[in-house]
């Protein structure tokens, strides 16, 4: 790709001069006579490297640098002057000059600094680039889905965002709680800081101990050397706890006094250390029932439940599973080499009618087997797992009106209807996990 040079000096033999130089090295030049006219050619291309004189009739190069870098942050500044005064050049590199050279006796120098800056350069659009991609990865707008289910936690979240305030993330396994906490990052206003994720059941209560908070050199056998934690690693940025119900007690109280005072002390160490992250949480237990029997720290609960999205299952969000499903065949087709596949209607009804105790991840593993599995160029309901393919019939045993699942099925209508047909809160208010509610459901039958 063709590297744009622009040289901005009133001496039109030297500007010349200099412009032959450049461009016997390959590179576009565009030149101009003064600064108003310099900074209308950056206006309209896509200039690389400006090489700039510091005495103009319109102005001064140095202060010049700092509006360049304001509207043009991508593109470096050579200065040049007749005449090298210590505090210009001081001045010009706090500016964002990339250097300060003196005309004569600094001709040598150009070429050589001109490749150094078109490196720079290279390398900050290439950083640019891929944090485009990981904001557009993870952006509100990338996240699938009509419903309007999903459509309010979007709305809720995207509110959220914008603030410092702590999320707790509810909802069964595999509804995307990660991709949520990543978006209200990407949308906050610490973009561009660290996202750092640590899944709270994966590790023992020691190693899980110091990789939240780190640990000393000889903390205990196997340290060798000291170790940032989760937390140091976090500051400036955003900490996701992802499934938090289930971390020790004893480390609940350590996570507690540093969501209060944003200190911590490393595994080790007596010495504290800060670090400013802001904390999202998730979860798929109720938190809430946890803490009224003992099984997590009620004051950490209320310090966590400062703002509670709950993520609605893929079987609330029927209206999802088309496009979601549209999606990952694209994805798992470009994946595995294959021709762009269809899928049959058959195909679509047997998924809108599952169940989907795994949700979106469940769904994205049936159809990435799908995919590997299909042989022409249509994916048919024949390829789908047994037991989606041949549902186990509810139960059409009639229930008497004087027996305790009579009561059962009557309260649980009662306290549906109540709620409006919020699975979440019926559950919490009936005291039963969110899968034991949608067992009974299915057992008696309740729509």
């Amino acid at each position: 790709m063709l590297k744009n040079i622009l040289i901005i000096d009133d001496e039109e033999k030297l500007r010349g001069l200099l412009a032959r130089i450049v461009k016997s090295e390959g590179f576009e030049v565009l030149e101009a006579s003064d600064l108003k006219s310099g900074f209308k050619k950056l206006e309209h291309n896509d200039i690389d490297v400006v090489l700039c004189d510091v005495k103009l009739p319109d102005g001064n190069g140095v202060d010049f640098v700092q509006k360049i870098k304001t509207a043009f942050p991508l593109t470096e500044v050579i200065l040049l002057t007749a005449f090298g005064k210590i505090s210009d050049g001081v001045q010009a590199m706090k500016n964002g000059a990339f250097d300060y050279i003196v005309k004569g006796d600094d001709n040598d120098k150009i070429i050589p600094l001109l490749y150094k800056a078109l490196e720079k350069v290279q390398l900050l659009k290439k950083v640019k680039q891929l944090e485009k991609r990981i904001s557009d990865k993870y952006s509100f707008d990338t996240i699938i889905g009509k419903s309007k289910g999903l459509e309010q936690v979007i709305d809720l979240a995207k509110k959220v965002s914008k603030t410092d305030s702590t999320v707790l993330l509810t909802g069964e396994t595999g509804t995307g709680k990660e991709v949520f906490a990543q978006a209200i990052h990407e949308n906050s206003n610490r973009v561009g800081k660290s996202f750092v994720a640590l899944n709270c059941s994966t590790f023992s209560k020691e190693i899980l101990e110091s990789e939240l908070f780190g640990h000393k050199q000889g903390a205990f056998t196997g340290a060798l050397k000291d170790r940032k934690g989760f937390i140091e690693e976090a500051s400036g940025g955003t900490l996701f706890l992802d499934e938090i119900g289930e971390m020790p007690i004893e480390l609940q109280a350590k996570l507690l006094r540093v969501l209060e005072t944003n200190e911590y002390i490393p595994v080790g160490d007596s010495t504290p250390k800060k670090s400013n992250f802001r904390l999202i949480a998730a979860t798929n237990r109720n938190l809430k029932t946890e803490s009224e029997e003992h099984r997590f720290r009620s004051d950490l609960y209320f310090r966590l439940n400062i703002f509670e999205i709950t993520i609605p299952p893929l079987r609330e969000r029927i209206k999802d599973i088309t496009p979601l499903a549209h999606y990952f065949v694209a994805q798992f087709s470009a994946k595995t080499n294959k021709q762009t596949l269809t899928i049959d209607p058959d195909f679509l009804h047997k998924l809108e009618t599952y169940h989907w105790p795994g949700n979106i991840r469940e769904l994205k593993n049936i159809i990435e087997r799908s995919v590997i599995l299909v042989n022409g160029e249509i994916l048919t309901a024949a390829i789908l797992p047994y037991e989606m393919q041949h549902p186990i019939e509810k139960s059409t045993k009639i229930i008497s009106a004087f027996s305790m699942q009579s009561i059962e099925k009557l309260h649980i209508q009662k306290v549906l209807n109540y709620t409006k047909g919020n699975k979440a809160e019926t559950a919490r208010l009936l005291e039963i996990g969110v899968a034991t509610l949608y067992r009974k459901l299915d057992e008696y039958n309740i729509q």
